[in-house]
Parts: C-alpha cells; sequence; structure tokens
C-alpha cells in the first residue's frame, strides 16, 4: 500500500496539533525499521 494510500485511509490529514509520520517498512526484511524507530527517537526527546 502507497504511503499517500495509507495516509488517507488511516485520516491523518484530520489530525490537528499532532505529528505524525508514514514510514514504508517490511518486517520480513527489517527496510524501514531503524528508521522510524529513529524518528520516534527524535520525536520523543524533544518533549
Amino acid at each position: 500500500m502507497a504511503i499517500s494510500e495509507m495516509t488517507d485511509k488511516l485520516g491523518l490529514q484530520s489530525l490537528r496539533n499532532r505529528t505524525w509520520y508514514v514510514q514504508a517498512t517490511c518486517a520480513t526484511q527489517g527496510t524501514g525499521l531503524y528508521e522510524g524507530l529513529d524518528w520516534l527517537s527524535n520525536e520523543l526527546s524533544k518533549r
């Protein structure tokens, strides 16, 4: 599923005052997992 399709289906554009990020991942190959966790870690460290 494309990121734009996922974003639309989840209605993320309607979220106000929330930071969100969609990271393409593949659990079986492990791609994208570290990038997503890095983003989450950086966002949490800002608080």
